[in-house]
């Protein structure tokens, strides 16, 4: 009988509905979520005045509108951003605002052919020049996009930004690009940011890296080697 007891009870409705495993996993799940963002580089209040600061030290003007930006591209002061083997864009980024100044177009040009070296994958270009009015506008439908004016207004407006794509890259792609950008930051060359929201590297490229890279022989860095020094780093620049 208390054999008999113990299968009715094995075998109840009310003891199958047992073990709550699945509060856990959804748990486990949220933490798993939480612990992929934790980026290098997080946006922040001073990122924006730092990237402001850089504008200013150049005289870079905010672009307004279109004729401003149509004007700078005729003068030779925005560049356009090429596609290639190494290089994609997003469709949806209206080939009009497909451009840089010269040492922004240089930098992604770079890191993507170092990106390309060792992944053998594209780096995807989202956005890049804006103008006052498209940020506003994008403003209103993202509130996480920074101002169109202030110190703190979006340095794409005076075209010394692009934005990355990040979604879809792997864990080991991510730190790649990190360690990258790291290095970089770390002589005065960019200021990086990795939005949570939009899911791209947002990096402004100072001006200062026009005149670094004339003194540069670029290195590829050698798939084989995922700790290696990036691609626009030299033998001479390396840190000791």
């Amino acid at each position: 009988m208390i054999l008999a007891s113990l299968l009715v009870c094995l075998c109840s409705p009310l003891f199958a509905a047992t073990t709550v495993k699945h509060k856990p996993a959804a748990h486990h799940r949220f933490r798993l979520h939480w612990t992929r963002w934790n980026p290098m580089f997080r946006p922040s209040h001073e990122s924006l005045l730092i990237q402001n600061a850089e504008i200013d030290r150049l005289e870079l003007p905010r672009i307004q509108d279109d004729d401003e930006l149509e004007a700078l591209k005729a003068s030779g002061a925005l560049q356009p951003i090429v596609a290639g083997e190494t290089l994609r864009f997003d469709p949806r980024l209206d080939p009009s605002r497909r451009y840089s100044r010269p040492w922004t177009r240089d930098f992604v040009q770079d890191l993507s052919q170092a990106y390309y070296h060792r992944f053998h994958e594209q780096i995807q270009v989202n956005s890049a020049v804006r103008t006052v009015k498209v940020q506003k506008k994008l403003r209103r439908h993202n509130r996480n996009a920074a101002p169109a004016e202030g110190e703190t207004a979006s340095s794409h407006l005076a075209g010394l930004t692009v934005d990355l794509q990040r979604r879809g890259m792997t864990q080991d792609q991510v730190h790649w690009m990190e360690r990258y950008l790291f290095y970089m930051k770390a002589l005065g060359l960019v200021e990086p940011e990795e939005e949570r929201h939009q899911w791209v590297f947002h990096i402004m490229v100072s001006g200062r890296y026009a005149d670094w890279r004339e003194t540069q022989d670029i290195v590829p860095m050698e798939r084989t080697d995922p700790d290696a020094v990036p691609a626009a780093v030299t033998a001479d620049s390396r840190p000791e």
